[in-house]
């Protein structure tokens, strides 16, 4: 599992350690029912907080994407396609307001921001 900490980030660490949990589960990286590692041997292998990654861990289960089990561990939950689904739609609507962003700051119109997308939906992405 991949989990990159970019420590003069504005995303506190509790968070960076979630979302990249939750997006290795998303992409199918690790699979429902795959053990996690312990909170103590994620915050010695990442060097942070227990805690840190403990309210990391309490996060992810509060949103049904992991569970605990007492004595046994962490484990990727069994969770909703319909979960996924949203979760990745969310991160499409994050994106896309970015890109609207981008767009207002250099005096783009919405038409040409539509055909922009439009274009790129439609395009061949080897190139």
């Amino acid at each position: 599992m991949k989990i990159l900490i970019k420590n003069g980030s504005p995303i506190p660490i509790y968070e960076q350690v979630k979302n990249a949990i939750k997006d290795e589960i998303l992409q199918g990286n690790v699979s429902p029912g795959e053990k996690l590692p312990s909170v103590r041997s994620l915050a010695r292998e990442l060097s942070i907080s227990i805690l840190t990654v403990k309210k990391s861990y309490d996060e992810l289960e509060l949103e049904g994407f992991i569970e605990s089990r007492q004595g046994l561990g962490t484990f990727v939950g069994n969770y909703d396609p319909k979960l996924k689904f949203e979760e990745k739609q969310k991160k499409l609507e994050e994106s896309l307001l970015s890109a609207i962003s981008m767009a207002k700051d250099i005096g783009m119109t919405k038409s040409d921001l539509i055909k922009v997308l439009e274009y790129l939906y439609e395009g061949d992405f080897n190139d």
